[in-house]
């Protein structure tokens, strides 16, 4: 009968570890500051990245490359485009 016990913890524990790894895989949350200065940042990430690449590119790729989030990236284009810095070309983005 010990057996049982023991093969049963053993099945109920492996059950809980899967469940909790299972909760581990949920994406983190990115907290983004908005004010002048971060978002001032972010443009200038946005400019080299886009300076480096010397081509038109996503918004995806322009977040890669400039190993900043999408949304940041967004961020920092709006100033771009505010300033008259990059121009847009079927969904590329250039320096203007």
């Amino acid at each position: 009968m010990a057996e049982k016990k023991t093969t049963k913890a053993a099945a109920e524990k492996k059950a809980t570890t899967e469940k909790k790894a299972a909760t581990k895989k949920t994406a983190k949350k990115v907290e983004i500051i908005i004010n002048a200065e971060t978002v001032g940042f972010k443009a200038g990430d946005v400019y080299q990245a886009l300076s480096a690449a010397e081509k038109a590119q996503t918004v995806k790729q322009i977040a890669k490359a400039a190993k900043i989030t999408e949304e940041e990236t967004l961020l920092g284009m709006g100033w771009l485009f505010k300033e008259g810095k990059i121009k847009e070309d079927n969904g590329l983005f250039t320096l203007a």
